[in-house]
């Protein structure tokens, strides 16, 4: 399964199969919420929050690639990802983009 975030393949015939997406709500234990809490105080990256977002793009990139394969694609293109919070110390991460299948 080819994943671009450009809105063609070049040398490829494409017809487009529709929209899928995976969204995944991901939260991180509450031991890692304190560590992110005390970093505040001296800044610096919150790897923790980092590591969960990572996690959480994976994870809904999976669930994306799954859905484009029951539709029978090729590749899914123009892929995109959002990412909000849903409450402390949780985030809402979807990936989506169109599935297509070669010609």
């Amino acid at each position: 399964m080819k994943l671009l975030n450009i809105d063609h393949v070049p040398g490829k015939e494409l017809e487009a199969l529709g929209i899928v997406k995976g969204t995944v709500v991901h939260t991180k234990n509450i031991g890692r919420d304190f560590m992110a809490a005390m970093k505040t105080l001296v800044g610096g990256e919150l790897v923790g929050y980092t590591q969960m977002l990572n996690e959480a793009r994976q994870i809904a990139i999976k669930r994306m690639v799954d859905e484009a394969e029951e539709m029978g694609a090729d590749a899914v293109i123009n892929i995109r990802y959002g990412t909000s919070s849903v409450m402390s110390g949780a985030a809402e991460v979807i990936a989506y983009g169109t599935a297509v299948k070669f010609l």
